[in-house]
């Protein structure tokens, strides 16, 4: 009997829980023994108790380590953060991992398969900003600080690259700009290059170094000559999203957010509240990022069965939502999606 696994649901905003019921209809499907704690966050976090990251809420990942969640909206107004970054920050998951797979062929890039790993908590993104008023003019000088260390660069490249190697990935480039943030990225570019060293790396993948705006370019001429990119916060937020568009966009965009003592696994697109209820989301990239929770969990064979039965709905069965160009509802593709499941049980 397999031993169940705790682990927090958030089902969140907008078409958040839509996509999740249908991710809990494959899990279900798989028999993954996932033992789900539901909680509340974002817009309706805020409705029940006035916090868009209650504290039963982190209490219960505090618990489980593990999360799956859908998007969560940020309030406006009212000093509220973001509550992705809040998570991030109280977890401390320094490693967002943003795969890029080919899903549906035929695209205007096609045979797409690389990796992001984005550092998740330093660089220009840990908010420490501020203005400077000159004369009668509050807003005259903005300014901010970023901020990387040595020991959140070394964990982040550890990471990176013992996925690479985990994985089979042939080659890790590692992107920067220290050709003119010679202090903030070059102690990244430094500390990957010295960690290359190591005997338990060198040569066990091909490491290469690329300045981030050749990297952006290089992604659209031929991304094909990339398989795995690590890199900083900010670089990362932007190359993650633009790998999405090889594949078709953030519906099919999975995230996993990887810490030390906690992992939360998401969709990385919004809560599209312009079709919320309207039960035609894809839920395609949550799904995938179910995948990403079972291999998390080392429960390798049920992560392959899920891929696979979300490529032979989608392509041999040509049941799609119309983002995708089909007609079907989020039901119907749901449906289409646990038949392939059990077919193959």
């Amino acid at each position: 009997m397999t031993t169940p696994i705790p682990a927090t649901l958030i089902p969140g905003d907008g078409i958040g829980p839509e996509i999740v019921d249908a991710t809990l209809a494959a899990f279900d499907a798989l028999k993954a023994p996932f033992e789900w704690d539901r909680q509340i966050a974002g817009l309706g976090g805020v409705t029940t108790s006035g916090d868009p990251l209650p504290p039963a809420t982190l209490d219960s990942i505090r618990r489980t380590r593990l999360a799956l969640k859908g998007p969560l909206e940020t309030p406006s107004g009212g000093g509220y953060r973001s509550s992705n970054v809040r998570l991030r920050e109280e977890f401390q998951l320094y490693a967002n991992l943003r795969p890029a797979l080919t899903v549906i062929p035929g695209g205007r890039y096609d045979k797409i398969d690389l990796v992001v790993v984005r550092e998740n908590l330093e660089g220009l993104y840990i908010g420490h900003e501020h203005y400077v008023r000159i004369d009668d003019d509050p807003h005259a000088v903005g300014m901010a600080t970023g901020i990387n260390t040595r020991q959140g660069c070394h964990r982040l490249l550890e990471y990176a690259f013992d996925t690479a190697i985990a994985t089979g990935r042939k080659k890790v480039t590692l992107v920067h700009k220290a050709n003119i943030m010679k202090v903030l990225t070059g102690l990244f570019l430094e500390t990957g290059l010295r960690l290359y060293e190591e005997p338990r790396y060198k040569g066990k993948f091909e490491l290469e170094t690329m300045i981030v705006d050749a990297c952006a370019m290089k992604l659209v001429l031929n991304p094909w000559q990339f398989d795995v990119l690590v890199t900083t916060n900010l670089f990362g937020d932007i190359l993650s999203d633009l790998v999405a568009g090889l594949v078709g966009g953030l519906g099919m965009a999975p995230g996993a957010n990887i810490g030390t003592d906690a992992a939360i696994f998401e969709a990385v697109h919004g809560s599209a509240p312009d079709i919320a209820g309207k039960g035609i989301a894809n839920p395609t990239a949550l799904l995938l990022a179910g995948a990403l929770m079972l291999d998390h969990c080392k429960l390798f064979d049920q992560a392959t069965r899920l891929r696979k039965a979300i490529d032979d709905t989608l392509n041999i069965d040509k049941v799609r939502t119309g983002d995708l160009g089909g007609t079907a509802n989020t039901a119907a593709f749901t449906k289409a999606l646990v038949a392939r499941i059990a077919g193959a049980n």
